[in-house]
């Protein structure tokens, strides 16, 4: 069984809340005591979870990051592909919303965009398996639990499972820069899907051309683009925005 870790109190917190089997133990860190970390323990005495303290280093030795004096080790999942995607559309009761990462190769990125489309009520994160940051202990540390509730979809051809979306009736919207309409002008509504690119190349070439339609956000500033998961936050609350007449 491959494993993988979790570090961070709120990271933690959240799987501990959200996915208590998954978590095979929690190490904490040697003399730390606060009402944070007091709160967390309590949480982990409800379960079965095996509560291990161990000296600072070891913490160290696990991740590369700032753990905040917790870990947890969990199973690592098997990633989900394109089969699981389509399980996810079909259990829907409302119209799809998801969102594409085209070459997003950040973890820390990977992360934030995992958080805002948690926040944001999208349905599934789809990301290429080349060029594509992992859904490692630092992503999921960004995210803050988000990761254990979105599913991230890795595809092996991107522009094949694009085209597989809008012959399901999703409506693909592209950011680019250079697009003639911004996302306040941009139609979300309905069954969508958002594609975001690399902050330094934007979307490539082939997932543009399978996009139904591009969109930019408008920029009055000196700044020429923006971080990618700040664009993607943005992005996805202007479609929470319009949609929200619809979902109630």
């Amino acid at each position: 069984m491959s494993l993988d870790t979790v570090f961070g109190l709120h990271a933690v917190e959240s799987l501990v809340r959200s996915e208590p089997d998954s978590v095979l133990s929690i190490q904490v860190q040697e003399g730390r005591e606060d009402k944070r970390l007091s709160k967390l323990l309590n949480l982990v005495q409800q379960t079965n979870i095996k509560l291990e303290h161990v000296p600072r280093k070891t913490l160290d030795t696990l991740v590369s990051g700032r753990h905040q004096g917790v870990v947890a080790v969990i199973k690592a999942e098997a990633e989900k592909t394109e089969g699981d995607l389509e399980d996810i559309l079909q259990g829907l009761s409302v119209p799809p919303f998801l969102l594409i990462l085209d070459s997003v190769t950040d973890p820390h990125n990977l992360g934030a965009c995992l958080r805002s489309a948690d926040a944001a009520g999208v349905h599934a994160v789809i990301v290429p398996k080349d060029k594509s940051a992992p859904l490692n202990s630092v992503a999921r540390k960004v995210a803050c639990g988000a990761a254990e509730h979105v599913p991230v979809i890795r595809v092996t051809n991107l522009a094949r499972t694009m085209k597989w979306l809008q012959s399901y009736g999703i409506w693909i919207t592209g950011a680019a820069g250079e697009a003639e309409s911004n996302i306040y002008q941009t139609d979300f509504k309905g069954s969508i899907a958002l594609a975001m690119g690399a902050e330094s190349s934007g979307l490539r070439r082939l997932t543009r051309e399978h996009c139904d339609q591009l969109t930019k956000i408008p920029m009055v500033g000196s700044v020429s683009s923006l971080n990618v998961s700040v664009a993607t936050g943005i992005c996805l609350f202007e479609a929470l925005r319009q949609r929200s007449n619809d979902i109630g």
